[in-house]
């Protein structure tokens, strides 16, 4: 299929994106592999991984030998059943909006369309959300070209809406993630973190592993020295006009206590967590699946 008329996938990045790789880890751990493709998928009898026992599962799969070695029940599983459910939450508030250049959306969108491409490339099976205070779109997982150009659409028309409600959205979202995977949630963050980590709970709980990256424009990270300047909150419409240079070091120790707050709750949970700059090329973003 031709994917030139996409804004947000063009052919540079699917050319560059022919050497990464999206699989289960062996002992249900998901993750990103950056390995050029050495094996064809099997038939559906290939033993491919481990994944824990839930009520219902079928104790026959039970692999008695490692539940010796572990005292844990794990189930043998094969082809048909790891296709990996991979959903993808895209922040597109107002405050998203905000950006020199490339706005924060517009650089979300970039690696969204091109996470959705990898995972549907190789098999598995792509959700996406778009939020800011409600849930606006909600794609199912699904792994054929029809949703992908589906998700690649929704990418196109999507524009920064409303206030943000990170917690909210991710409780709403929950019930709709029937199939355990990866969870990605691409936002600046503009959320209290505790609340954001409470509503990550219900997903940690059932296994999903979770990806969070914290998109940030180089002037929220550095208000630099730009003289007497009028500040707007997006979201809110609050405009404040003030002196860069007097706001820079506590403007700078807010931002910085914020994503240190991400950060150690996020170690704590073992959660991934990024700060991702919208000067640096989302490419380097898929690094952060491959550690």
């Amino acid at each position: 299929m031709s994917h030139a008329r996409f804004k947000y996938l063009d052919p540079e990045a699917i050319r560059r994106l022919a050497g990464y790789e999206f699989a289960p880890k062996t002992v249900v751990e998901g993750y990103f592999a950056g390995r050029h493709r050495s094996r064809a998928r099997g038939s559906s009898t290939e033993f491919r991984d481990y994944r824990q026992y839930a009520p219902g599962d079928d104790p026959r799969a039970v692999d008695w030998r490692v539940y010796a070695r572990t005292d844990r029940i794990y189930l043998r599983t094969y082809d048909q059943e790891t296709d990996l459910a991979c959903y993808i939450m895209l922040d597109s508030s107002a405050s998203m909006g905000f950006g020199e250049g490339v706005t924060k959306l517009e650089y979300a969108s970039f690696f969204a369309a091109a996470l959705a491409y990898l995972v549907t490339r190789l098999s598995g099976r792509v959700s996406l959300t778009v939020f800011d205070q409600s849930v606006r779109n909600f794609f199912p997982p699904g792994g054929t070209r029809q949703h992908l150009h589906n998700v690649l659409h929704a990418l196109e028309a999507n524009t920064p809406g409303n206030e943000t409600a990170i917690s909210d959205a991710l409780l709403r979202v929950h019930p709709l993630a029937r199939q355990r995977g990866a969870l990605v949630v691409v936002s600046d963050f503009y959320d209290d973190p505790e609340a954001v980590f409470q509503a990550l709970n219900p997903y940690l709980h059932r296994g999903f592993r979770i990806y969070l990256f914290h998109v940030l424009a180089p002037t929220e990270l550095d208000l630099g020295e730009r003289g007497l300047l009028a500040y707007v909150d997006m979201e809110s419409g609050q405009r404040v006009v003030a002196h860069a240079a007097s706001l820079r070091d506590a403007y700078g120790e807010t931002i910085h206590r914020h994503t240190q707050a991400m950060r150690d709750l996020a170690v704590r949970r073992q959660v991934s967590y990024t700060v991702a700059r919208t000067d640096t090329h989302y490419f380097t973003l898929f690094d952060r699946f491959l550690e």
